[in-house]
């Protein structure tokens, strides 16, 4: 019953939001919840935020293709999916504020289930490097333990399950030029602007 309820609803079936945020509290009551999301506006375009009762677990730029995003959450860690506004107020009310300039790090829970072997070790990193600072490519591989894995770092970025909340966009070349960034070179160029500025 509770499955059939949670395929309609991640279908986007219109329902008033009361109603909606009843069922997904509802679900969460029965554990018949396991990840919950919504989509918020940014600076940056539509972001998608997932979370689950550990934390949250995926910020996804539109560029990424949320539809493909939630169906991958769904292979990956569960089909009982819903969108919730209440269950990430906090995520999306931080993330104003770090658009703002009214926040420097991020407070809340991670679920970093997504993350295994050196890429573990390069996003632990990356929660390190301080706001408005950046490392080269090759200083993160040495931090993560092992200094010649200078592309490994870069696909662990490439494949950051949390990008701004874990602060990808603040890796780049060794000559200070960009490099790749998940969601592509403006919103990286953006991103570090933000923080030079504040």
């Amino acid at each position: 019953m509770h499955d059939k309820l949670i395929r309609a609803l991640t279908a986007d079936v219109p329902l008033p939001e009361e109603l909606h945020e009843r069922l997904v509290t509802r679900a969460t009551a029965d554990r018949a919840l396991d990840v919950a999301y919504r989509v918020v506006d940014s600076p940056l375009g539509p972001l998608l935020l997932a979370t689950t009762e550990q934390g949250l677990v995926r910020v996804a730029y539109a560029a990424e293709d949320h539809d493909a995003v939630l169906e991958d959450l769904g292979t990956r860690i569960s089909s009982r999916i819903l969108r919730s506004g209440a269950r990430l107020e906090g995520v999306a009310r931080q993330l104003d504020e770090y658009f703002a300039r009214a926040r420097t790090t991020f407070g809340v829970s991670l679920d970093l289930r997504l993350i295994r072997g050196f890429r573990r070790e390069v996003l632990d990193h990356l929660r390190d490097i301080p706001f408005g600072r950046t490392e080269s490519y090759a200083e993160v591989a040495a931090a993560a333990g092992s200094p010649r894995a200078v592309r490994a770092v870069g696909s662990a970025c490439a494949t950051n399950p949390m990008p701004i909340v874990i602060p990808c966009h603040r890796v780049v070349r060794a000559d200070g030029s960009l490099g790749g960034y998940l969601g592509g070179p403006a919103a990286k160029e953006w991103l570090l602007t933000l923080e030079a500025a504040a």
